[in-house]
Parts: C-alpha cells; sequence; structure tokens
C-alpha cells in the first residue's frame, strides 16, 4: 500500500485477502523451512490469522517471518499453541468485543466481554513477563499519555511476546471524527515508541498503513532497531 493512497473497496479487499490465504497456504505447503509445522492462516483486512499448534516458538516465529514478507500483509496475529500451552492474551480496553474469544478482555468499563477491569492508563494488575501477546486495538488514540501504556505492556510481555496496536491514521477521516480521540498515530510515531531515549525498546516485527489504519506488531528487545528494519518499515 503506497503511503497516502485511499484505502481499498471492500471488494477489492475481499479479493486481496482472498489471494493471501491462498499465497499464506502455499507457504506451508511447499516452503520446506514450515511445510511440516502445523499452522494455518487466513487473512481479514490485510491481517493474517495464525492458528494451530508448534513445538517451539522459533517455529512461530519463522512462520512469522516469512508471511510479513508477503505483500499486502499488515500484520500477522496468532492464536497458536506452543509446546502444547495455549498463549496468555490479554484485549486491552476491548469494550463490547474481544479480537479472539480466548482473550481475557481488560477495559475500565464492565461489559460481557470484560474479564478483568481495570484503568489501561495506569499500572495493570499483572506480574512482570506473564503474558505472550497483548491487543491494542484502538485504544492508544484515546489516550494523552499513551506511553505510559506502551512500557507497561512492555513490562508484562514474556521475551518473544508482541504488543499488536491498530490505530486510525492521522490523515484519514476516522482521525478527527470521533470526538474522544486525543492523539493522532502515523507509522513514524511507531518509529518513535521503538527508539525512545532511556525508555524500553522495542524491534518492529511489522509495521504498516493501509491507507485509513496504522498497523504495528512489536515485540521488546534490548537492542536498536537495525537500519535495514528502519528503513522498511519507516520512511
Amino acid at each position: 500500500m503506497r503511503i497516502g493512497a485511499a484505502p481499498m473497496s471492500a471488494h477489492r479487499t475481499t479479493l486481496c485477502d482472498s489471494d493471501l490465504t491462498c499465497a499464506v497456504a502455499e507457504l506451508f505447503t511447499h516452503d520446506q523451512r514450515v511445510r511440516s509445522l502445523r499452522l494455518r492462516g487466513e487473512a481479514d483486512g490485510g491481517v493474517v490469522h495464525l492458528t494451530g499448534e508448534v513445538d517451539r516458538p522459533a517455529e512461530l516465529a519463522l512462520a512469522r517471518t516469512l508471511i510479513g514478507r508477503l505483500a499486502g500483509v499488515h500484520a500477522v496475529w496468532d492464536r497458536v499453541r506452543v509446546a502444547g500451552r495455549e498463549p496468555v492474551v490479554l484485549d486491552l480496553g476491548c469494550g463490547d468485543q474481544r479480537q479472539y474469544p480466548t482473550n481475557l478482555g481488560v477495559d475500565v468499563r464492565r461489559t460481557g466481554e470484560v474479564a478483568v477491569q481495570a484503568d489501561v492508563s495506569t499500572d495493570l494488575p499483572f506480574r512482570d513477563g506473564s503474558v505472550d501477546r497483548i491487543f491494542a486495538v484502538h485504544v492508544l488514540e484515546h489516550l494523552i499519555d499513551f506511553l505510559a501504556l506502551v512500557d507497561e505492556c512492555h513490562r508484562l510481555l514474556r521475551p518473544g511476546g508482541i504488543l499488536h496496536v491498530l490505530s486510525p491514521w492521522w490523515r484519514h477521516v476516522n482521525a478527527v471524527a470521533d470526538p474522544t480521540h486525543v492523539r493522532l498515530l502515523d507509522t513514524q510515531t511507531v518509529k518513535g515508541i521503538c527508539a525512545r531515549p532511556g525508555a524500553p525498546r522495542w524491534y518492529p516485527l511489522h509495521v504498516g498503513n493501509d491507507g485509513a489504519t496504522v498497523f504495528a506488531d512489536l515485540t521488546p528487545t534490548t537492542a536498536d532497531v537495525p537500519a535495514t528494519v528502519k528503513a522498511r518499515f519507516f520512511d
């Protein structure tokens, strides 16, 4: 997707998702690096949803990397068992809808989807390194200081864990149409998150923009982001 291009129509998005789903299936069928893995991927709006089971974390990481290189992929989300263990997944600010039914919903407002009632703008009631995945879908734009939440996610994630972020792109009408939005985001915002001096570091597994939404899959790290990764995801 060319930055600044208009979002695709629903019909074209459906066609692209169908092609992506086929490409992922072919990857698992023919690529000898991953064809033995018990994984399945389905694209929805440019997000590839992985399900299945692997024996080792490195196998899932490799599958994510290869899928993320396919044109048209904006993010890679998974509900994959690793060595027989279900992932622990937080769905922050989920409101009335969790991204996956098995996610642990966290919100300041009590709904049928919320398992833990908590304010995501403050410290969250979970142990350090106790979570495998965190969803922050249409959350950051509602917080004046979303960096505090980003740092809190860094504390909660296990090594190899992933923070999934979605937010309206600042140039799209959705970013300003909701009066409760107090922040505007861009892929360059994600670049700043990954390189804040003196702050917890993040490595971008995937960062994208479809003309309406900013997508980011981030994993905790202690190293600087390599120049090649910056060149791929950021201007």
